[in-house]
This record gives structure tokens, C-alpha cells and sequence, in this order.
């Protein structure tokens, strides 16, 4: 059993776990250009907010490499447009436009062309680096607050495939699992596109959890029937006030928590903090095709003109938060006070929308 991994970077060369067939074929992809990158991004081949982070953040080194101007101011307007253009393609999850934003700060440093081109790499490699670090740190955390917990549900996937490696709220399962705590985890299927059975099932036995599958509208009759312990989520960007976003699905567990007074935790890196913005209702939904939820393996199931309301993602209130597990600790209400003091510098350097 081994903790699968989706992105890797050697000698200039970026290759992805394609996650759109899992868990029929695994197969890595190739990425070689920019357009390549975002198409990644968007058609979710790489998906999960830290994971899109640095593939955007390898996608700008590997365009910059193909400008072949000598002048650093152009050289600088070229990768700006790169970065607007990739941070384009998944608006909701604030990792994103930050791992391009600090690859595109770095940049200013450079007193060449060509040592512009080595920093911008160099730096992807260390928002990878520091990602895989930051993550097993939360799953350390998470596994303090689950302490003599056993029986957990969840959502979508926030494991290792959707982060450099470990995940946010599956970093407690995959550390469990290697020092032989058990869990008995139950995955929603998280519709309409079944991150939750496609991904997190399928990663989670390769560690060898014990997961269990379920439908979202089981949720509620499964905390009851099964005596769920607690409820742990990722998340794509937390407001200032501790509101955040994940994929859709998660407000509803978020209020069936609170309803049966079990502890409902959000597992996120510093860098999917955005305190340029006070609360979720500033936070920008993604709304996807409707094809998503009228189709299903390429065929209809919905009559022919149905209307479709097809958000990716929804906002659980930070007054539904019991905690919030960072790399930096586990932050508890209340949030706008202790986020800031919990992440400190961090949150200091500006927005990162």
C-alpha cells in the first residue's frame, strides 16, 4: 500500500496523474505548454486547490522557458499575461492566482532573462516542496483532533492527489495509516462529477483505509446510522472571517454537524487563506456546464431543454466551523481575531485574489 501522488517535475518536465479516468486507468500525462496546463486546470484532469497551485506554478515556468526576448521588461509583460491567462481557468480556488502571483514577484528579482527563467522554476519546485510539508503537518493536527475519534465522513477529495502529497482532510487518514491508526472514513460520492467515488475512495484503499462509499443525499441517515464521530472537509478559499468555500455539498454537512452536535473541521493550508476578503458572500462561484448534471457517461437523463443550476462549489459559515487545521495550527472561533494571529505574517502580505 503506498500514498499515490499526482504531479511530478524533473529536469523541466511536468507530468500529471490524469484524474478524469480514474480509477479505471491510471495514466500520467505529459503537460508541455501553457495551453496544456490550463486545459488541465479547467477540464479538472489536476484538480483540488493546492494541486492546481502548482501545476499553474510549473505551467508558468514551462512558458517561460519559450520566450525567447532578451529584455526583462517584456520578459516580465509576457509572464504576467501567462499568469492572468491561467489564473483563469479555475476562478473559486485562491491557490491558484497565489502561486502565480508569488512565481510573478520572484521574477522581479531576476537581473537577466535567463536567471528569471531559472527562479521562476526554482520557486515552482519550492511552493511543491513546501506544500508536501505543510500538508503532512495538517494531517498531524487533524490527528490531534481526532483523537479517540474513529467513525469520519467527508466530501470530495482533499488526499494527496489533490495536494503534492498527504492532502488536508485526508492527511489524518493517510498518517494513520502509517503508523496503524485506524479509521472507518465514509465518502460522500459528490455529485455531479463523483470526486468523492472516483477519487478519494480510490486513493484512500491505495493507503489502505478503510473507506466506505455513499451517496450525498445518504449523508444524514448515515451520522445516525452509523454514529459518525465527526465531519472533516478541505476547502478552495477561506474568508477573513473563516466563511469558506469547497465543493458543493459541503454547506449541507456542515448544517447536518451542527444538527447532531458532532465537531465539523476545515483542513487547509495558509495559502487558501484570502483576507483581502471579509466574508464568503464576496467569494466568486464557479458555475459549471450543465451537461454535468443533465448527462450522464455521455448520456441524458433530463429532458431535452431542462434548465440547470450547476455551482461547483458553496460556502459554509464560520459560525458552522468547530476548527479550522492549518500547516501553522489549529485555528477555533473566534476567526477573525485568531486567523490573523494564528497565520500571522502570512495573512500580512496582501490578497491573494
Amino acid at each position: 500500500m503506498s500514498i499515490p501522488l499526482s504531479i511530478s517535475w524533473s529536469e523541466g518536465q511536468l507530468v500529471i496523474l490524469d484524474q478524469q479516468k480514474l480509477p479505471h486507468e491510471i495514466e500520467y500525462v505529459t503537460l508541455e505548454t501553457l495551453e496544456d496546463v490550463f486545459d488541465a486546470i479547467f477540464t479538472l484532469k489536476v484538480r483540488g486547490a493546492p494541486a492546481i497551485g502548482i501545476a499553474a506554478a510549473y505551467g508558468l515556468a514551462l512558458s517561460a522557458v519559450r520566450h525567447e526576448t532578451e529584455d526583462l521588461e517584456t520578459f516580465f509583460h509576457l509572464v504576467q499575461k501567462d499568469a492572468e491567462y491561467l489564473g483563469s481557468s479555475r476562478p473559486t480556488a485562491v491557490n491558484l492566482v497565489w502561486a502565480l502571483q508569488r512565481l510573478a514577484s520572484v521574477v522581479r528579482n531576476a537581473g537577466s532573462v535567463d536567471a528569471a527563467k531559472q527562479l521562476l522554476a526554482e520557486e515552482a519546485v519550492r511552493i511543491h516542496e513546501e506544500d508536501e510539508a505543510s500538508c503532512r503537518q495538517i494531517g498531524a493536527y487533524g490527528l490531534e483532533l481526532l483523537e479517540g475519534k474513529k467513525r469520519v465522513m467527508t466530501i470530495c477529495n482533499a488526499g494527496s492527489i489533490a495536494t503534492a502529497k498527504y492532502g488536508t482532510a485526508l492527511a489524518p487518514f493517510h498518517l494513520g495509516a502509517e503508523i496503524g491508526r485506524e479509521f472507518e472514513v465514509y465518502a460522500c460520492e459528490t455529485r455531479p462529477v463523483f470526486q468523492g467515488s472516483r477519487l478519494t475512495v480510490w486513493e484512500l484503499q491505495q493507503s489502505g483505509v478503510n473507506v466506505t462509499l455513499i451517496t450525498d443525499s445518504m449523508a444524514a441517515h448515515t451520522i445516525e446510522a452509523k454514529e459518525v464521530e465527526a465531519i472533516i472537509v478541505g476547502a478552495d478559499r477561506i474568508a477573513a472571517n473563516g466563511d469558506t468555500a469547497n465543493k458543493i455539498g459541503t454547506l449541507n454537512l456542515a448544517i447536518l454537524a451542527n444538527a447532531y452536535n458532532i465537531p465539523f473541521y476545515v483542513a487547509a493550508p495558509s495559502s487558501t487563506f484570502d483576507v483581502s476578503i471579509g466574508s464568503g458572500a464576496e467569494i466568486p462561484i464557479e458555475e459549471r456546464k450543465p451537461e454535468e448534471i443533465t448527462h450522464f457517461a455521455g448520456e441524458p437523463v433530463a429532458p431535452l431543454g431542462t434548465k440547470v443550476f450547476n455551482p461547483a462549489f458553496d460556502v459554509a459559515p464560520a459560525r458552522l466551523i468547530t476548527a479550522i487545521i492549518t500547516e501553522k495550527g489549529i485555528i477555533k472561533p473566534e476567526y477573525e481575531k485568531n486567523i490573523p494571529a494564528a497565520l500571522g505574517a502570512y495573512t500580512g502580505k496582501g490578497a491573494h485574489s
